[in-house]
């Protein structure tokens, strides 16, 4: 395996080159692309997710993205106090996990690891962000067509068990099983923007590592 270490700091905006997303509850994965070979995303959230919880953030989402020119396995996620990570946090967490993936060696091939933040319009990956996230537009995907529709944007209007609310434009409250949902993010509005003030595009830096 040779990888090589991205360390973003705090992404503006979350990536949509997804191949396709695991259901359950939990940090959602990415399935991986091409040559570079991913035995399970959920394994490899597993993998990491306790280390993660150790230095005292929470995983958001684990993915491979880039295509085959460029794989790169992007790990995100947060501070339970801000929501966010800074240039600190993400090399923090970088070196831990490129330790890790040294040694368990999960993926086959040469791929980029890269550590950020959720950025703005953050992917919701997990049940409770969408309690979170309440009062927020969203847009929700399903993972396959129900009700002749796959896709929904709207407010979102929290939990019931394990079932999303959420307002849509047309006046009408969906309620969208957890389970359901293939993917999820919200949307970029004045509201959000400033709620989520201290996010910055600024600082980003790269490390390589080797291995």
């Amino acid at each position: 395996m040779t990888l090589r270490a991205y360390i973003a700091a705090l992404s503006s905006t979350s990536s949509d080159a997804e191949a396709g997303v695991s259901q359950g509850p939990g940090p959602r994965g990415v399935l991986a692309y091409g040559n570079t070979q991913l035995t399970n995303v959920d394994t490899v959230a597993r993998l990491i997710e306790p280390e993660v919880k150790a230095l005292g953030y929470d995983l958001v989402r684990v993915a491979m993205i880039g295509g085959t020119s460029d794989p790169t396995l992007q790990i995100m996620a947060e501070r339970p106090d801000t929501r966010q990570l800074d240039l600190g946090d993400c090399e923090k967490i970088s070196r831990r996990l490129s330790e890790i993936l040294d040694l368990a060696d999960p993926i086959e091939g040469a791929y980029r690891l890269e550590v950020s933040s959720p950025g703005i319009d953050r992917p919701l990956t997990r049940l409770k962000d969408f309690g979170d996230w309440a009062g927020y537009e969203a847009r929700i995907g399903l993972a396959e067509v129900k009700g002749g529709r796959k896709q929904y944007s709207g407010t979102l209007e929290g939990l019931q068990g394990e079932t999303v609310k959420l307002l849509a434009k047309d006046g009408q409250t969906y309620e969208i099983a957890f389970a359901d949902i293939g993917s999820a993010k919200l949307l970029l509005t004045d509201k959000l923007i400033k709620a989520t003030a201290p996010l910055s595009t600024e600082g980003a830096d790269t490390i390589k590592m080797e291995g």
